[in-house]
């Protein structure tokens, strides 16, 4: 059973870092903007509706990864998996502060670049495709 929870250990790793840098940068390539759009809205989604219950910021992403990390034996949990990330990956334990902050605006800005490349998208794509011609 502890292999189990390993594997689900390092799934949700790999799977919620691949998501915040997705988050941030899918906007970039037209191929994935809309996608993009998609998740961001499911992330602030769940930060502030579901976060109305849980307390703000919530992911249940990273609720089910502290839950296998608590089967392992693993109860150190910071506040934020953005958090989490960067201690894992420096060992650095920054301010709650300074990482909710940044952590919001830079999602913010990823949403703002989202939403202004999906209407430059849409509204190339409306100029090249006009609904309707006149002859």
């Amino acid at each position: 059973m502890r292999f189990l929870y390993q594997l689900l250990n390092l799934f949700f790793f790999i799977f919620h870092s691949f998501l915040v840098i997705f988050n941030l940068l899918g906007w970039i390539w037209r191929k994935t903007r809309l996608i993009n759009l998609i998740i961001i809205i499911l992330t602030l989604g769940s930060w502030f509706i579901l976060g109305f219950w849980y307390g703000y910021g919530y992911c249940p992403f990273t609720d089910w990864h502290w839950q296998v990390r608590e089967k392992l034996g693993n109860f150190d949990h910071p506040p934020s998996y953005t958090a989490f990330l960067i201690r894992e990956i420096t060992g650095w334990e920054p301010p709650d502060k300074i990482i909710n902050s940044l952590t919001l605006g830079l999602l913010l800005l990823a949403f703002l670049a989202s939403i202004s490349a999906n209407i430059r998208d849409f509204i190339i794509k409306k100029k090249n495709f006009p609904l309707s011609s006149k002859n």
